[in-house]
């Protein structure tokens, strides 16, 4: 007997998967040159030599996740494939799992660096993938939640609340 979806939400979801794995590497964001630095970093197959001396190609693309969001107080989960989806839903507890790609991309290893250490980029995916909480509508009161505050700064600048958490940063920085 076929497994069949219990929603039609769930099964669009998972066929916008398909769609989303060419084009995602990073936030969704209404914003053009957002949509253009997302893009950067490696997403061409490459040769090396291998530790034997033989060579063969490697796949190198960027990191595309994908949504686990709560919907409601209960045990009832939704899954996304884009953050402006997951925004779109007013979703306020998520989780990021990679479905494919092996490295950051530009925009993702940017954002690593200016958490520096404070988040993983799973950690940084799925904060920018929620909306009206957390480190987005707090204010940044210790340097851990500034380094925080930086890394979702750059890993999703199309976010809804990023107006909000440019100014926590402003505040703490004086």
């Amino acid at each position: 007997m076929p497994l069949r979806p219990r929603r039609p939400a769930t099964l669009v979801a998972v066929l916008a998967l398909g769609v989303a794995l060419t084009a995602l590497t990073g936030c969704s964001s209404t914003e053009t040159g957002a949509r253009a630095e997302a893009a950067d970093g490696p997403s061409a197959a490459a040769t090396s030599q291998s530790a034997s001396g033989g060579s063969g190609p490697t796949g190198t693309s960027p990191i595309v996740f994908a949504f686990t969001c709560t919907v409601g107080n209960g045990p009832s989960v939704e899954t996304y494939t884009t953050s402006s989806a997951v925004w779109e839903d007013g979703r306020t507890s998520c989780t990021a799992a990679p479905i494919t790609g092996t490295v950051p991309s530009a925009q993702q290893q940017s954002a690593l660096d200016a958490a520096r250490g404070t988040a993983t980029l799973e950690e940084l995916a799925a904060g920018c993938a929620v909306s009206g909480t957390g480190p987005w509508r707090s204010p940044v009161k210790s340097t851990e939640q500034a380094d925080l505050a930086a890394g979702l700064e750059r890993y999703c600048p199309g976010h809804p609340d990023m107006d909000r958490l440019r100014d926590a940063l402003a505040a703490h920085r004086g």
